[in-house]
């Protein structure tokens, strides 16, 4: 069993309210409306729900911070080591989600099949060969709160490895209607020596609509200002 240190202590009195109608109507730990413990239970089972309420809002904020905050390129290794630790370990998939999670993470299986769904090519370089592409995650991985937005296929992009760096980075964004926006941290000298500087004065094809509430989280999270 692998233990996660959190960075907040988990009260449950304080979240009584929301975790009152998970619990038992007899031989219950904690007081349905206080939240104040029962005596005469010695140990009792957590099960899922009652887990994710108390200590999954507090991993997905622990996650948020590192990623917030101004440096958060550093960690953002040790950030996805654990996410997929905590993929590894988790009761509730089997072998096979598992594999196609992890292997989401780093642009094969399902998820790269998805994304063909509404992507073809590096919407920068015109680069439409599978080899030369990277599945890129538009709401990055490590913040997707479930399964289902990390295999979205509208959750990603298909790029040149130079732009997908740029774009995991914060340096450029799009736009719904397909154009490119460039954070004004991006030094122009270096977007000419990607060779991106007209590739990115080019409107591109407008995006789905499923996609642009992926779009619109990388625009307000992910890039620079």
């Amino acid at each position: 069993v692998l233990w996660q240190p959190l960075n907040a202590s988990v009260r449950p009195k304080d979240r009584i309210s929301e975790l009152g109608r998970l619990l038992p109507p007899k031989y219950s730990p904690i007081q349905q409306d206080t939240g104040n413990g029962n005596q005469g239970a010695y140990l009792a089972e957590v099960d899922k729900l009652v887990y994710e309420l108390l200590i999954g809002a507090i991993a997905i904020s622990d996650i948020a911070q590192e990623f917030e905050a101004p440096g958060f390129n550093a960690p953002l290794a040790h950030i996805d080591n654990a996410m997929e630790e905590i993929i590894h370990d988790d009761p509730s998939l089997d072998a096979t989600t598992k594999k196609q999670l992890i292997s989401a993470r780093y642009g094969q299986g399902l998820f790269r099949s998805r994304i063909y769904a509404f992507e073809h090519a590096c919407r920068l370089t015109n680069i439409d060969n599978p080899q030369l592409l990277v599945a890129s995650h538009i709401k990055p991985w490590r913040v997707c709160v479930d399964s289902i937005e990390r295999l979205d296929g509208a959750n990603g992009l298909l790029l040149a490895p130079h732009v997908d760096r740029l774009f995991d980075r914060g340096l450029i964004s799009f736009k719904d209607s397909g154009e490119v926006i460039v954070s004004p941290r991006l030094n122009r000298n270096d977007l000419s020596r990607l060779g991106l500087i007209e590739a990115c004065e080019k409107l591109g094809p407008p995006f789905h609509l499923r996609q642009m509430p992926y779009l619109a989280f990388h625009r307000d999270n992910v890039l620079l200002p």
